[in-house]
């Protein structure tokens, strides 16, 4: 009987998957290597994913907004709490009109905006260091279970969750985002009617006779203690409460999380409230026609990128890089990477960028550079991450502008 020829052995052969598991960072850069330049993921090297906006999805705070781009996805919801000016225990705020006239600039306080007990004058900066004294934004990550293998339930906060908070307060008061005027709560005393009287001149006072007081006024005007304590004061304050859960996790989650709280912001507004002299307590107007959005000082937007660098790799891992690829011959620069990409990059940089405003002319501006390992990057490749902010600013306005 004659025998059968053996068959070839089938050579062995793998789903992508599984080199990815493997060898990632080879994995990655033969990608990268490639004809076309493409990540695993199908992006360029310097494409983002589209973000996907929806507000005022939860209809139990001041404003909400849920953003998802790609496998990132977070849910942003901020609540005003009244925090009563006499319950600040750590430092005494200026309540009184003069007080912020003397604190912020003579002749400030003397002229109402459109809004209530406005104060003209006080600069965003002003705003932004009284923000942090009394810590009227609290904003708290969470990353939720599930959103990723790395969380389990039962978990206390991560190190990860802590550092992202801190990042998006530190960023709020940077951009001096928010106005004073928005967050503060007057008493506006109905007029006595005992008010300011014309004095009658008096004699100009001797040597022998020192002057009791020293007032930048009229000399006919002069008010009493009574009169003083009718003026306009700040008796409470607006606390905005930032709670953002983190529903999926892939890659640098701080750009999406910082995309769901300025569509929130947007989307945020607050009751009518003001000061009632005989409950002694803060009333809130129940009417929606009432409620009033914040003023935001432009719209300062944040991406994430991260370095690819081989030169580490060996001779292996080293080739020339195609036209239309990354800088360098064996580095590239990989916007809003995911979480493959995010384990195969040893440098991220985070750039925050908005339109110039006022009379500092047209044109983008940086408002922060946050920059994490590796030393790849260098000044020119710096500006090219900062032109590519710039253009990822044109998008996530259009997106964010397109939600409200």
């Amino acid at each position: 009987m004659a025998k059968q020829p053996m068959s070839a052995p089938q050579p062995l052969s793998f789903p992508p998957s599984h080199f990815a598991k493997l060898a990632p960072r080879s994995y990655l850069h033969v990608h990268l290597s490639s004809s076309n330049g493409r990540r695993p993921s199908g992006r360029l090297a310097h494409e983002s994913r589209k973000p996907q906006i929806n507000t005022g999805s939860l209809t139990h705070c001041h404003g909400s907004a849920v953003v998802r781009a790609g496998d990132n996805a977070v849910v942003c919801g901020i609540r005003a709490e009244i925090l009563n000016a006499p319950d600040i225990v750590d430092c005494k705020p200026a309540t009184k009109l003069e007080e912020l006239e003397e604190r912020y600039g003579s002749g400030m306080g003397a002229q109402m905006g459109v809004r209530e007990g406005e104060v003209r004058g006080q600069s965003r900066t002003e705003d932004a260091e009284e923000m942090a004294q009394l810590n009227l934004l609290v904003p708290n990550v969470e990353l939720s279970t599930g959103c990723s293998p790395s969380y389990l339930p039962g978990m206390p906060p991560s190190t990860e969750a802590q550092s992202l908070s801190h990042r998006v307060l530190t960023l709020l008061h940077t951009a001096q985002l928010l106005s004073m005027d928005d967050l503060r709560i007057w008493y506006h005393p109905a007029p006595s009617s005992t008010s300011i009287v014309p004095q009658p001149p008096s004699e100009a006072p001797t040597a022998a006779e020192p002057t009791s007081m020293s007032l930048d006024v009229p000399n006919d005007i002069i008010p009493t203690d009574e009169e003083y304590a009718q003026r306009p004061e700040v008796k409470a304050y607006y606390t905005l409460h930032i709670t953002l859960l983190v529903l999926s996790l892939s890659g640098p989650p701080f750009s999406t999380i910082w995309t769901a709280l300025l569509s929130a912001l947007r989307n945020t507004r607050l009751p009518k409230a003001w000061w009632d002299a005989h409950r002694q307590s803060v009333i809130c107007s129940p009417l929606i026609s009432d409620t009033r959005p914040l003023r935001l000082n432009g719209l300062p937007i944040a991406m994430s990128c991260g370095v690819f660098n081989t030169e580490k790799d060996g001779a292996g891992l080293v080739s020339q890089v195609p036209e239309g690829g990354g800088k360098g011959e064996n580095k590239w620069i990989l916007c809003d990477t995911d979480g493959f990409e995010e384990g195969c990059c040893e440098e991220e940089i985070t750039v925050v960028v908005r339109e110039r405003q006022g009379a500092h002319g047209q044109g983008m501006e940086v408002v922060r550079i946050e920059k994490c390992g590796g030393g790849v990057v260098g000044g020119k490749e710096m500006r090219e991450v900062v032109t590519l902010a710039e253009e990822r600013w044109k998008v996530l306005k259009g997106a964010i502008e397109g939600s409200a």
